[in-house]
């Protein structure tokens, strides 16, 4: 249903080397780009993940409860994803580990601030 998702930044650049890094552990690469914007996906009929400097010219902000969940397929891309993510500077919003319901999912935000979720349903293969 979703077809991608975008967060604002003030650093392009770095962001993108952020996100290049970090998507590279699943398997995304760049897909769609341009001097503003820069989206990954697995696959072009998968969604697409972007950043975006703000079209209103104004700086890029943190959504408070705003938050972005990444589905993997195991545990340990779980895992890899979000010790990559703190390798890379990201802050950790929560260590990866068993969640409630059934996830197992992991915390971050990146150096924009904007916070993410990667996760799996373990069970949902079985």
């Amino acid at each position: 249903m979703i077809g991608y998702i975008t967060l604002g930044t003030n650093d392009i650049g770095r962001a993108a080397q952020f996100y290049d890094a970090l998507f590279a552990e699943i398997g995304a690469g760049r897909f769609m780009e341009a001097d503003t914007f820069i989206a990954w996906s697995t696959g072009p009929d998968q969604p697409a993940f972007g950043i975006i400097k703000p079209f209103d010219g104004k700086p890029a902000t943190v959504g408070n409860g705003v938050m972005i969940a990444l589905l993997v397929d195991t545990a340990e891309k779980v895992d890899a994803l979000h010790k990559k993510a703190l390798q890379l500077g990201a802050a950790d919003e929560g260590a990866a580990g068993p969640r409630g319901s059934g996830l197992y999912a992991g915390y971050f935000r990146d150096p924009d601030g904007n916070k993410l979720n990667v996760y799996c349903i373990p069970d949902a293969g079985a």
